[in-house]
């Protein structure tokens, strides 16, 4: 039996070099972008609500995500979360470098790179509680395809990662999707005979009817044993019905191909400046050009399956790319369910880091393809980090706005220790005007953006007695409906008018929003 040291040193030389930079570049990378945010215990207005949270999501078809979050406890712990999703990340880029089959090493560092500094990730890290789960979701996607690439009967692995990959994140599965695809054409240009690329590319289909099928079957037993149903928190509830289904489907094609031009033309998150756009289009000149110089060379361009190919690339790549829209299609569809765009750069580069090469005037198209990645992660890194900015801004506006609005509840005659206290989530913008300085920035950065942390009475609960460390007896939402029709509640000013706080029949009313009816 071989001693522990002997057992790491043979794992050692059984790991390929690749692999080792990948990792090491995408776990490094990930610290030097995301530590400010790894380092501060800075919420976003979920977060406040989930400092402890067992994330039991069964109702929202998420079965496996107290698992995969249960490694760094229940307790928001943004240093210990960071660390695991960087390295599951770093497991990804070197599972994406296999898969993609990169060996330039300059290469493989930027595809790191542009993993761990998508925009997506930042707007994750705002949501730190669910961090380390989501990370291990989206690793287990990309080890689904690349089990299913590798061996005969690898899609039987590869479906149960994509099951578990799923009841921990659903929106992960185009990833897995975007990746059958692009290996799929990978295989279509190998040489090999037609009857072997058939019967390789349906293993990716066999990995996604596996991997579907269990994770549905599991779902519904899970289900059944909690005694609990789907909720219709953004539409989950229609999983039960398979998604989008006949008129509703035609629409959700339109939806998806209407969407899929919106946010990689208007996102402000591709690119949201003259820099990062000039970058974006250099890297698709270069995976163009080598394209083109492909067709040229194999004279793919005699064959009508090339074009059908093409056209039907056009036509399907949108769809899957928001896929998450087909199974929950009344959902809002938010920048952390957006991950999958970045495969697009990540593709576009490892394409050409590996075809170019044999092609005349590689080097330049080489040099484009890595300038425009390179040029992308800094921009993205630096984008990361105005996030992260804002969110510490926003927290320290809600910290000062709470002290202020408490110390007001505290000096309002009759008040007393328990007393009942209604009051609306929203922060007023007549009395607090927007002081937001990187809104063209992170505008589409869904947990970064915006002056403060506070939506709803739940929120001013949870940072009130988290951070100023003082319990109120906040009555439910429901019980505000009589309230914020009554007469009283109508003529009081907005915080931090004179009136904005007092007892009316025992029951301390404080009015934070505009509203006057």
């Amino acid at each position: 039996m071989l001693t522990p040291t002997e057992a790491l040193q043979s794992l050692n030389r059984r790991i390929k070099r690749e692999w080792k930079i990948a990792f090491l570049s995408a776990f490094i990378l990930g610290l030097l972008i995301h530590m400010p945010v790894m380092l501060s215990d800075i919420p976003n207005h979920d977060g406040l609500d989930s400092m402890y949270f067992d994330q039991n999501m069964i109702t929202s078809g998420r079965w496996f995500l107290m698992i995969a979050c249960g490694f760094s406890s229940y307790y928001t712990l943004p240093w210990l979360i960071g660390v695991l999703g960087l390295l599951f990340l770093a497991l990804s880029a070197a599972a994406l470098t296999e898969l993609l089959e990169v060996r330039d090493s300059a290469a493989i560092v930027l595809i790191s790179g542009l993993l761990v500094s998508f925009p997506a990730l930042a707007s994750t890290f705002a949501y730190v509680f669910t961090l380390d789960g989501y990370m291990l979701a989206l690793f287990l996607a990309i080890l689904a395809v690349l089990f299913t690439k590798k061996k005969r009967l690898g899609f039987l692995g590869g479906g149960i990662c994509l099951a578990f990959s799923m009841g921990t994140y659903q929106a992960y599965v185009s990833v897995a999707m975007l990746l059958s695809i692009y290996c799929i054409l990978m295989t279509l240009m190998d040489t090999l005979t037609l009857r072997e690329k058939l019967q390789k590319s349906l293993r990716y289909l066999y990995m996604g009817l596996l991997g579907a099928g269990m994770y549905y079957v599991i779902l519904q037993v899970l289900l059944r044993i909690q005694g609990k149903e789907l909720d219709t928190y953004q539409g989950i509830n229609t999983l039960e019905s398979a998604g989008a289904s006949g008129e509703g489907l035609m629409e959700m094609l339109a939806v998806s191909y209407r969407d899929f031009g919106a946010f990689s033309l208007k996102g402000n998150v591709l690119f949201n400046g003259w820099i990062s756009a000039a970058a974006i289009i250099i890297l698709g000149i270069s995976a163009a050009w080598t394209l083109t110089a492909l067709c040229l060379r194999k004279k793919w361009w005699k064959n009508p399956a090339f074009f059908v190919i093409m056209a039907l690339l056009a036509a399907v790549l949108p769809l899957v790319t928001n896929a998450i829209l087909f199974i929950s299609p009344d959902l809002t569809y938010h920048l952390l369910m957006r991950y999958q765009w970045v495969i697009y750069l990540i593709v576009m580069t490892a394409f050409v880091s590996r075809y170019a090469k044999a092609l005349p005037g590689n080097g330049a198209m080489q040099w484009c393809a890595l300038l425009g990645a390179g040029a992308l992660v800094f921009h993205y890194g630096v984008t990361d980090n105005i996030g992260y900015s804002n969110l510490e801004k926003r927290y320290e506006k809600t910290y000062a706005y709470c002290v202020r609005l408490l110390d007001r509840i505290e000096q309002t005659e009759g008040y007393y220790q328990g007393i009942p206290i209604a009051i609306v989530g929203v922060v007023g913008d007549h009395q607090f005007p927007l002081t937001d300085i990187t809104g063209d920035v992170t505008s589409n950065m869904i947990g970064l953006n915006g002056d403060s942390l506070l939506y709803t009475s739940d929120n001013y609960e949870a940072f009130i007695k988290n951070y100023l460390g003082a319990t109120l007896n906040f009555l439910p939402a429901q019980a505000m409906e009589d309230i914020y029709e009554s007469p009283e509640y109508v003529e009081m000013e907005s915080f931090p008018g004179k009136t904005s706080t007092k007892v009316v029949d025992g029951i301390l009313y404080v009015k934070t929003e505009n509203v006057n009816h």
